[in-house]
């Protein structure tokens, strides 16, 4: 099986249809740093199934350069990942790239989930908000919103037997379900049938709360349907997820492992014993915001009410803001007792407010590694740039666990039914 990957991001689905043993053609990623994370992670599946994994740990230990890993893998599997922003004048030049690469193969799968930012409650207030500077009596046009018109683009071109469209719950509602009607629309006109689910990444063994909507298209007059799934039940917590990474200050980093026990869904999921630790790294907090962080730990913890920290709450000489009535739980902890984490967003690259450490002695936000542990992404699991772009890579992806379900349910589909037809 094989499938393109646009709006690849950090190649969180990527990484679970690589899972799953499908073939990459190509993935289309516009942010140079998420393109080079994908290539980084090609080298992995490579080198492991060359038995030359070794390779790829001397590269996160930092004792070979990225030029000298890139230059062990074949061009044409690093050649499959494409770094430009999607337009409607581009097309033509990526479609050649493309079946140049496919000749005279089929593509089986195309995934992916345009840049949501447009649909997304937090996105639309915020344009309000400028609209409103700016006395406008219209609503801004954000061209993110058109972007499901390129990817209806690849299907018209490829007609993949099934596709993956990712985003967030918000797009069925946005401007008065307008955009959903078009998208629903579109994918009739050029020969799909699709249906629409809202799911939680935690009933895909995420330790996250993170809702998603996820279409499932499939030629018209096959034999295809949405994925069913078995939901995967917690036998873990948070505290569980990351005690054995090494406890920090913040602006802090460690390279090596603690010594505590490690969970058995940790094991299985995240950190092997080959593992070198990267990106355990915290941003530097200010003494205000520790203080702060501080308080938010004990109204959960120790106080033992298990209830998050009102922004009225705070002393005043702590607080940076006048307003106490919107967005009151502005600093939030994610609490070791429970199994699942609120929702990563790429916000975390902005600030740790929202994301704060359990542990009092720490009193700082999560890590890189911390944030990727939560999107179920693996230790090994390298993102390439600053810390700011590794924690946007990291919010803006999708859970490769969740991934993984759904490539392994829709591979089982296409060896099933194949090219079977109902007429």
């Amino acid at each position: 099986m094989n499938y393109i990957d646009l709006f690849a991001g950090a190649g969180g689905l990527s990484e679970g249809f690589m899972r799953a043993g499908y073939d990459a053609i190509a993935h289309i990623e516009m942010n140079t740093d998420a393109a080079n994370t994908i290539k980084t992670r090609l080298c992995y599946f490579y080198l492991k199934s060359q038995k030359k994994i070794n390779e790829y740990y001397q590269y996160l230990k930092g004792e070979i350069s990225r030029d000298s890993l890139y230059g062990k893998i074949p061009t044409s599997i690093l050649d499959t990942v494409i770094n430009t922003k999607m337009t409607k004048d581009n097309l033509p030049s990526l479609f050649k790239i493309i079946d140049d690469r496919l000749k005279e193969e089929k593509v089986d799968v195309i995934v992916g989930g345009p840049p949501c930012q447009a649909y997304s409650l937090a996105g639309r207030n915020k344009q309000k908000r400028i609209q409103e500077e700016q006395n406008k009596g219209s609503n801004i046009d954000d061209e993110r919103k058109y972007l499901y018109q390129i990817y209806c683009e690849f299907l018209k071109h490829y007609k993949p037997k099934m596709f993956v469209f990712e985003n967030v719950p918000g797009l069925i509602t946005a401007e008065g379900g307008k955009h959903w009607a078009d998208i629903k629309k579109l994918f009739d006109e050029i020969g799909y049938e699709i249906k629409d689910k809202p799911l939680n990444s935690k009933a895909f063994g995420v330790p996250q709360e993170r809702k998603r909507i996820i279409i499932v298209g499939w030629l018209k007059n096959t034999n295809f349907k949405f994925p069913e799934f078995n939901e995967i039940e917690s036998n873990w917590t948070l505290r569980d997820i990351l005690n054995d990474l090494p406890s920090l200050q913040a602006g802090e980093e460690s390279k090596s492992y603690s010594d505590s026990s490690i969970h058995p869904y940790v094991e299985k999921n995240f950190r092997i014993p080959e593992d070198v630790l990267t990106w355990h790294l915290s941003r530097p907090n200010n003494d205000r915001d520790r203080e702060i962080y501080r308080l938010a730990i004990k109204e959960w913890i120790t106080n033992n009410q298990q209830k998050r920290l009102q922004y009225a709450n705070i002393p005043e000489e702590l607080r940076t803001h006048k307003n106490t009535k919107d967005f009151t739980d502005r600093f939030k902890i994610v609490p070791p007792n429970i199994a699942y984490s609120h929702t990563i967003l790429a916000h975390i690259a902005k600030d740790g407010h929202y994301y704060i450490h359990y542990d009092l002695e720490q009193a700082r936000s999560l890590t890189v590694r911390e944030a990727a542990r939560l999107q179920s992404f693996p230790d090994n699991y390298f993102f390439e740039g600053s810390r700011t772009s590794a924690f946007t890579q990291i919010g803006n992806a999708v859970p490769p666990l969740m991934a993984e379900a759904i490539a392994i349910q829709l591979k089982n589909q296409l060896i099933v039914h194949g090219g079977e037809t109902d007429v």
